[in-house]
């Protein structure tokens, strides 16, 4: 696998646009498309809200049920959530407004939203954006970059990545664009994010291989503690690259995960990176625990706990709080044998050995707590398994962007 630059639009045969259409934003560009030159395999995961935004019930009915997708239209400012029928319609009119701008069936349109729950878009100037999205579509990496920026909300910074692989012979491309900054506790998929393979792979593996990556990447991060009603991912493969077709798993289906991984990984860390108000992306890794599962449970634990959040942004080496949050994860273990280390790219350090402090220099911990990336690694020595997540820091700024979000 390599990495690579660009988001939606490396793999062939996407374009992408971003356009102004006034729906709250009043000096920036609020909606983005994502078009294919060829038909779609469409995979996707969802919010497991029961309050769902009427752009996820319209996108679950494509996926699970047509043939295939072509384009994604994606609008900032207003979420389209708990607005009834007349949200959803709006879905269909989206739809039908970018099916007769492109030339493409409705039911391979998919939508999504984004922004502020309980208005109903401004239905015209969605139909109006759509054209303008239409007409100025590109393949070029900048366009790609543009559509990111145009799906943002609180985001501070417009969030994509991209990697390729060879199978049988062919160069097969990943990429992908994600915005979320807020709202963010994702069950089953998280937050806004869009992928682009032109891997020719069958819908079957592409909606495995998507629903098993979403567990180790976007559903391992925390800004809030909020499952939105929003929450998609979509991923879109063309087939353009023209590989022998991924029908089994084997090592081209292998190849394809790792790509996949990557850039899962990396949307979803710059997510976690950029929650409302952070000043650093806190990463948290469970070394040694009896399960998958009580690896999981026990780093998100920390990575939710808002003590330990704020201890973070206060660059306070308050270790105490972590084991705590390890200890009510609902997970067995004996607290006398965890070590705790903090890390960044100003050093490591280790904090308790065997569940005791060990010493250690406080001006040394805060100098690594003060970097925009620390990592807490937990060793249980209970067994084998790991798991990473993800979170970010706890500021006055988050309360701050959150008290006045909707004026």
């Amino acid at each position: 696998m390599e990495i690579i630059a660009g988001g939606v639009t490396a793999a062939k045969g996407f374009e992408a646009a971003a356009a102004e259409a006034g729906i709250k934003y009043k000096d920036r560009k609020d909606m983005a498309l994502v078009y294919s030159q060829a038909p779609c395999a469409a995979a996707g995961t969802f919010t497991t809200n029961v309050v769902k935004a009427a752009p996820v019930k319209w996108d679950q009915e494509i996926v699970y049920h047509k043939e295939g997708a072509r384009a994604v239209v994606i609008n900032s400012g207003i979420a389209n959530a708990c607005t009834g029928a007349e949200g959803y319609g709006y879905c269909q009119e989206t739809a039908a407004a970018a099916a007769q701008a492109l030339g493409i069936p409705e039911d391979s349109v998919l939508v999504a939203s984004t922004g502020v729950i309980g208005m109903q878009l401004p239905i015209q100037r969605i139909v109006e954006g759509v054209g303008l999205l239409a007409a100025g579509k590109t393949d070029t990496e900048e366009a790609g970059l543009e559509a990111a920026k145009a799906i943002m909300t609180t985001d501070t910074r417009p969030k994509y990545a991209a990697a390729r692989f060879q199978a049988g012979g062919k160069t097969v491309t990943v990429g992908g664009m994600c915005k979320g900054s807020g709202m963010i506790h994702p069950n089953m998929c998280t937050m806004l994010s869009f992928v682009t393979t032109d891997a020719a792979i069958t819908k079957e593996l592409l909606q495995k291989a998507l629903s098993e990556d979403v567990q180790d990447t976007y559903n391992m991060v925390s800004v809030d503690g909020d499952t939105s009603t929003n929450d998609t991912v979509l991923l879109l493969a063309n087939g353009m690259a023209e590989n022998p077709l991924i029908d089994r798993e084997d090592e081209n289906y292998l190849a394809f995960k790792e790509a996949l991984h990557h850039v899962n990984t990396e949307l979803a860390k710059k997510i976690a990176g950029d929650g409302e108000g952070a000043t650093c992306l806190f990463e948290v890794k469970v070394e040694g625990a009896a399960s998958k599962a009580d690896a999981v449970a026990l780093s998100k634990s920390v990575i939710t706990s808002s003590l330990t959040k704020a201890a973070i942004y206060g660059h306070d080496a308050n270790w105490g709080r972590i084991l705590c949050a390890l200890g009510y994860a609902g997970v067995s273990f004996d607290p006398e044998k965890v070590d705790l280390y903090f890390e960044s790219a100003a050093g490591k350090l280790k904090i308790i050995q065997d569940g005791v402090s060990t010493g250690y220099s406080e001006e040394e911990a805060t100098k690594i707590l003060s970097q925009e990336h620390v990592t807490v690694t937990a060793d249980m020595k209970m067994g084998d398994a790991h798991a990473t997540a993800w979170g970010c820091d706890l500021t006055h700024e988050y309360v701050n962007i959150n008290a006045d979000y909707r004026s």
